[in-house]
């Protein structure tokens, strides 16, 4: 198997990238401070940032995923803005609304007032307990980078993230998240319980009076220098291939999808899958300190890329089948 030679990453990058795994250590090292466990968590969300995309997050409550984002905010020294999404939620509550302001002269004009969209780092915090009406407000924002209201067009401050969090779709009072929406998020990731040995060190850390302080460990500047040398990072032709294929074989109407996944998906991941998978493994390349993309980078993030793309039907329901099983199965019967 051939790789691209390391000498194709330019010296300025891979100084890059050697801060950046530093960096990588350092920033996982604040957040233990406050987040006691969810180490998979915590890669894939700045794998996520990284490279340029928007997370969802799914737990049910109390998990820390609220702290989390939080503590990625003040770590990165970026304004940080939380939404909480209720049934009663407006678009407008989320971008912005104008409002009627008394000007020179006696004169009234209209002035727009911006929302909580308008920060770095956006948590939308149970975004399916309100209606899909209100979720598309995020929409625009997060594929254009801009706001629409009325006559005006706001271009949004640089980097910018949405990373959301999702009760199980099974609780009273939740709305499914619209399959555009859902599209728009590169990673699904999963935030489980912790283990016996974390929840006792949960409750031994955080029932004192002493609250640890988080460095600020870099700038916005330096995420979008180092989102650009992860766009620059070299990626093998057999991986490219690789990644089509594995999208490819999700899909049931395609011919090359296996007769099992036709039996049981619905419908497979559209071309932003394949994008995502591509630059998802260049961020982890980049993280875990090396010059190219490999197979491996491709393995680690398939699920969270893939997972809320594919659509089980209810043959796979009924038997116990979920989309991670879909993916787990293609990725094994898919050779690199």
């Amino acid at each position: 198997m051939t790789t691209t030679p390391v000498s194709t990453t330019s010296e300025a990058d891979v100084q890059a990238i050697d801060q950046l795994r530093t960096l990588y250590g350092q920033l996982r090292s604040e957040i233990a401070k406050v987040i006691i466990g969810q180490d998979h968590v915590v890669e894939k969300l700045l794998t996520c940032i990284f490279a340029r995309g928007h997370a969802l997050l799914m737990g049910v409550p109390g998990l820390a995923k609220t702290l989390l984002i939080h503590s990625l905010a003040d770590v990165m020294n970026l304004t940080f803005s939380r939404i909480q999404f209720t049934p009663d939620l407006m678009p407008s509550d989320i971008t912005g609304t104008e409002i009627l302001q008394d000007g020179e002269g006696g004169r009234r004009a209209f002035e727009f007032i911006k929302g909580p969209v308008f920060a770095n780092i956006v948590l939308a915090d149970e975004i399916n307990r309100t209606p899909p009406k209100t979720q598309a407000a995020l929409l625009q924002a997060m594929q254009e980078m801009v706001v629409s209201a009325g006559k005006h067009r706001f271009v949004l401050d640089k980097p910018f993230f949405v990373l959301a969090t999702q009760n199980p779709i099974e609780q009273e009072g939740t709305y499914p998240l619209p399959e555009a929406q859902l599209d728009r998020f590169m990673f699904l990731i999963n935030v489980g319980y912790p283990s016996a040995a974390e929840e006792l060190q949960i409750a031994k850390a955080t029932t004192g009076s002493s609250v640890p302080s988080l460095a600020k460990l870099l700038n916005g500047e330096d995420i979008l220098r180092f989102q650009d040398v992860v766009r620059r990072v070299p990626v093998p032709e057999h991986v490219y291939e690789y990644v089509v294929k594995l999208v490819r074989k999700c899909r049931p109407g395609g011919a090359e999808a296996p007769e099992w996944v036709k039996k049981w998906v619905m419908w497979g991941p559209g071309p932003r899958a394949v994008q995502y998978l591509v630059l998802g493994a260049k961020a982890r390349a980049v993280l875990q300190g090396s010059y190219l993309a490999r197979l491996e980078d491709v393995h680690a993030i398939a699920e969270p890329v893939l997972a809320h793309r594919i659509l089980v039907n209810f043959h796979a329901e009924s038997e116990g089948v979920d989309s991670a099983e879909i993916i787990r199965r293609v990725m094994k019967e898919t050779e690199g």
